[in-house]
């Protein structure tokens, strides 16, 4: 199969789909990997580490896609990209369809196969391809915050830890997921007061076997969030259902009970956030002030750490990468139950319920395009 590894355009982008190690991997399956010139310099890796190991290297955007019949990315394509999909040609990458409807229509108007990282989910409902960037996520949330605190930012002014004979800052977690866990290792790490709020008891008994003592844990509901953020100096929300637009947790009038200065950090902008005045953000205008209270959403948070970011997320997508390109798509989703969950559109269908439901789009079984 030929495979094309375009470079990330969304802005401070810097994390690239394919590592040299992988793409070693393809050409020794007997793959052709075309990489255009410069897509790994932001993590690191050189043009001449990719030809090093049999891939080729393309001048620009337009020679990748068109050459290529898979195409491997990190971010969903956007607009300018868009002219280059082809009806059939496969897209490997996060899209989270469910939270832009104007990129959800125009990949059904070019009619790629779209293969979502986000949606590939193992039968312990784990998902394997979500999961190492929502671990950066969490883990930056905590380090992003913690910085926006600072009262040179518009912050508080609270040390996160605090010192001896001060109190340290409390940070409210909505969600127990992989970003909440992360996100509370690190602010406990800190030092932190850490709250952590979860629908499910199941995930709260085993947060409790795991975290340490200076994280409380809450079952969420309307009253205990109201009640948690009050008194919050730095509020990440991470809660995510699969595929679908994140719950509006935190509403526009909830903010006039929280302190001025706090801050809220929304790793489910991605999904629409779960917080109701969030829209994305970028690395390079990373935060806004709604009523006092400083909203950070950079949509593509592990972005700003490309080198960790890909290697762990190479770790995980390689694999799967593999099956598709050896099998052909349709034998790969056939073979693997998990992969076939991935299936978000083929060929102008909706083939993932809750897309088509977010956008009350006509929707057709991923099962059916395999058979």
């Amino acid at each position: 199969m030929k495979i094309g590894v375009p470079k990330e355009i969304k802005t401070n982008e810097n994390r690239v789909a394919l590592v040299p190690a992988g793409a070693e991997a393809l050409v020794a399956a007997g793959h052709s990997v075309l990489v255009e010139t410069g897509a790994g310099n932001g993590s690191g890796f050189s043009d001449d580490d990719y030809t090093a190991v049999g891939a080729k290297i393309g001048p620009d955007a337009a020679t990748v896609w068109g050459q290529s019949e898979m195409i491997m990315k990190v971010k969903e394509p956007i607009e300018r990209e868009w002219p280059h999909m082809r009806k059939g040609q496969l897209i490997f990458t996060y899209f989270h369809f469910a939270a832009d409807e104007q990129l959800t229509r125009a990949h059904l108007k070019q009619g790629p196969v779209c293969v979502a990282y986000e949606t590939v989910e193992l039968p312990s409902r784990e998902l394997p391809l979500l999961t190492p960037m929502s671990e950066v996520a969490g883990r930056m949330a905590v380090q992003e915050g913690a910085k926006y605190l600072e009262k040179l930012y518009g912050g508080r002014g609270v040390l996160l830890g605090g010192v001896p004979g001060v109190a340290p800052a409390k940070v409210v977690i909505l969600g127990g997921g992989i970003v909440g866990i992360n996100a509370a290792k690190m602010a406990a790490g800190m030092g932190a007061k850490v709250t952590v709020l979860d629908l499910s008891l199941e995930r709260l008994r085993y947060l409790s076997d795991v975290m340490p003592a200076n994280v409380i844990l809450i079952h969420s509901n309307r009253h205990n969030i109201l009640e948690q953020i009050e008194t919050a100096d730095l509020v990440v929300g991470g809660v995510l259902i699969p595929g679908a637009k994140a719950p509006k947790l935190i509403r526009r009038e909830d903010l006039k009970r929280m302190q001025p200065g706090a801050v809220i950090v929304d790793v489910a902008v991605d999904q629409g956030g779960c917080v109701e005045t969030i829209k994305p953000t970028t690395h390079e205008n990373p935060t806004y002030v709604v009523d006092g209270i400083i909203h950070y959403a950079v949509a593509n948070m592990p972005g700003g750490v490309p080198r960790t970011s890909t290697l762990a997320l190479t770790n995980a997508t390689l694999p799967y990468a593999l099956q598709l390109a050896n099998k052909g798509w349709k034998q790969a989703l056939r073979d693997n139950p998990a992969l076939l969950k991935g299936l978000n559109m083929v060929e102008g269908n909706v083939t993932y319920e809750a897309v088509a439901q977010a956008f009350e789009l006509p929707y057709r079984e991923a099962a059916a395009f395999v058979a």
